[in-house]
């Protein structure tokens, strides 16, 4: 098979994109980083034709200026020559705005052309498009078509050809015409030669230094003169600026809509749906009331993988016993059980949850309700610099952490999607909320209930000091706010495109976070194994610095509970139990990761041997330590990188000791 073009997909957040990047290249993809960049970069390829094409998806951004690490990565990419050819994405029920970045592109010297996305919806909107007229104006190949719909495929391709065949670029006659009207634009042009950064023309060169963009300028000023680049500088200071240029691109793309699209005539208005999420009484009610049904509809089509758990955890037994009776090692043997076999029911369990949250969730995005859930918290979601999807990671981790962290994918830009995990983190997810009642009601009696009510508390306030200290360096001051323009249609789902993505992250992420849960548990069990059953390396630890541990209210007993903790919330009951009752840190820590520990006379064993001080510690302690090991590598999933990933973990581990110390000392004083 040869070797095809390289093509490169450009267009807005909502656009599309990500449907169509998913249809292309189904499996074939994988997503990282960009080199040097905390931005993700999905990657793939297909075959049409006898042609092995590869798919950049470039990140989604609402124009090329260089507000951003995404904008200025996608148009440094497609200038560098990277890609052969260009498909740029608008949105056909929206087609002046989803255009600004055509008009933006326009005066990059790379083959392009456009497809017209969502012509369904545009069309049930009674909306009719003249792609032909379209294209004569643009002087590039346009064509209608629905990302959802694999039948409009073939028309995707033979435009695709066409493009490359024809080396279609945009037509920039008109679009100069209209800058002509910014008095600064012919004196700035005329100072810049053609190919002084190749890829780009002097047009759009001279637009950007109108805008100021600090990119462009330091390129200008190593490029140029210095004589000229000062007259460049001169004329710039007296433009008007970004304002100017917006409104000829959308006068632009007024003329090129002009006689192109007709409307038929329908009323205005909100959609019930709509009447609600956007009241202002009970929308925000709404949304999360939404986002909770999701999550417990998630647990249905989880169910058969996390029945596959539990199955692979039923054969530990007989499995670790045919081992043994064929003269097996003991350790090999309780490393295929306690290790592989228990780590894979984990990973299956966990995968339920990431398919169940990925379909449910991606359905919601492909209808257009994940659309609304960013507009009603968007402002609120502002003040933590983060986006209006943010909300819903953070609702979803009430249940599951590792679903928060999963749920986060929708959110477009990397930097909030990192720091939505981060703080999604604080929440103290359902198996801590199943452990915190139990041991405060033990130690506390009625006053539980204000223990819990601060722990909320401490989680607000978590959240707020985590976005300060992890915000500066995710999400710049520009990227702060969302920018939700206006509400999309709603659309039909498209259950072939919805379980083609569904199955490709669900693939990719048993890949990825099989590796970090094998890991983890290993080194968990290794640390805790002992040939005599008497000790272990984290249990002579844990011995030796108490009296370190016991500054932070943990006596090492806690604080072994407390390490078992990062594993699973369950574990950590466990592991108190057996601790106390005498019983071995590696069996007990081997019992508690598969939930079967014996915890009936726990009330009596912690009221004999721990204070209230000490009780309040570790309630803390385990509620804000690393959520468990499959939220560990959820987060490394969809961060990809381990960089950021071990910065959150270790950041944990240190607020959780330090609120275990304020919780100790301001319980010594009470008690």
């Amino acid at each position: 098979m040869s070797t095809g073009a390289t093509i490169a997909l450009l267009g807005q957040p909502n656009s599309g994109k990500s449907t169509l990047f998913n249809v292309l290249t189904g499996m074939r993809q994988h997503v990282g980083n960009w080199p040097g960049k905390t931005v993700e970069k999905k990657e793939g390829s297909f075959s049409y034709g006898g042609k092995e094409y590869k798919v950049a998806d470039l990140p989604g951004s609402y124009s090329l200026s260089a507000n951003s690490d995404e904008e200025v990565i996608t148009r440094d990419f497609i200038a560098s020559g990277k890609a052969d050819v260009v498909c740029i994405l608008a949105d056909s029920s929206q087609l002046q705005r989803s255009l600004f970045m055509l008009a933006d592109y326009a005066g990059i010297n790379v083959p392009c052309f456009l497809l017209l996305n969502m012509a369904d919806v545009a069309e049930d909107q009674g909306k009719k498009i003249d792609a032909k007229a379209i294209e004569e104006k643009l002087g590039i190949p346009v064509v209608p078509f629905s990302a959802t719909d694999v039948k409009s495929y073939d028309s995707f391709y033979r435009t695709l050809e066409r493009a490359l065949s024809t080396n279609a670029k945009i037509k920039i006659d008109d679009l100069a015409g209209q800058y002509e009207s910014i008095k600064e634009y012919q004196d700035i042009c005329d100072l810049i030669p053609d190919n002084t950064i190749e890829g780009y023309s002097s047009m759009w060169l001279a637009v950007k230094v109108i805008e100021n963009d600090e990119v462009v300028m330091a390129k200008l000023k190593n490029s140029l003169g210095a004589d000229t680049f000062n007259k460049i500088e001169a004329a710039r200071k007296n433009s008007s600026g970004a304002v100017a240029t917006g409104g000829c691109k959308f006068k632009w793309i007024d003329e090129l809509l002009g006689g192109a699209v007709r409307t038929d005539e329908k009323p205005v208005s909100l959609s019930r749906l709509d009447r609600i999420y956007t009241n202002r009484t009970w929308g925000k009610a709404a949304v999360i009331l939404t986002v909770l049904l999701g999550l417990i509809a998630s647990f249905i089509p989880a169910l058969p993988l996390m029945g596959v758990g539990e199955a692979i955890l039923a054969i530990k037994a007989p499995v670790m016993s045919a081992l043994s009776s064929a003269g097996c090692p003991e350790f090999l043997v309780l490393v295929v059980g306690d290790v592989i076999i228990q780590s894979f029911s984990y990973i299956f369990k966990m995968l339920g949850f990431v398919f169940g949250v990925t379909l449910v969730f991606g359905l919601l995005e492909e209808v257009g309700v994940m659309a609304r859930i960013s507009y009603v918290f968007d402002n609120t979601m502002g003040k933590l610099g983060l986006q209006g999807k943010s909300v819903m990671p953070f609702l979803v981790s009430f249940g599951c952490t590792m679903g928060g962290a999963a749920g986060a994918r929708v959110i477009d830009n990397w930097g909030q999607k990192v720091l939505t995990i981060a703080l999604a983190w604080a929440v103290p997810c359902g198996a801590a909320w199943a452990t915190i009642p139990m041991l405060s009601s033990i130690f506390f009696g009625p006053g539980a209930v204000a223990v819990i009510a601060v722990i909320l508390l401490t989680m607000l306030a978590h959240m707020w000091v985590t976005a300060k200290i992890f915000g500066g360096k995710l999400v710049k001051k520009e990227d702060r706010f969302g920018m939700i323009m206006e509400l999309p249609p709603y659309h039909k789902p498209k259950w072939g495109a919805l379980f083609r993505y569904v199955l490709g992250r669900t693939k990719e992420t048993f890949v990825r976070v099989t590796k970090v849960i094998l890991l983890v548990c290993g080194i968990f069990w290794l640390l805790s194994y002992s040939p005599s059953g008497s000790g272990g390396i984290l249990y002579r630890l844990g011995v030796i610095i108490e009296p370190v541990t016991k500054f932070f209210g943990l006596p090492w007993q806690l604080f072994l509970s407390y390490i078992a903790s990062a594993v699973g919330k369950e574990g950590a009951v466990g592991v108190i139990s057996a601790l106390y009752s005498g019983g071995s840190y590696g069996t007990a820590f081997s019992q508690a990761m598969a939930g079967g520990a014996d915890t009936s006379n726990l009330s009596s064993l912690l009221l004999a041997n721990v204070t209230k001080p000490e009780a309040l510690a570790f309630i803390f302690a385990m509620t804000f330590n690393m959520p468990c090991v499959v939220a560990l590598a959820a987060t490394f999933q969809e961060t990809h990188s381990a960089k950021w990933t071990a910065r959150i973990v270790l950041y944990y581990t240190a607020v959780s000791l330090i609120l275990a110390f304020l919780a100790y000392h301001i319980g010594l004083l009470i008690w």
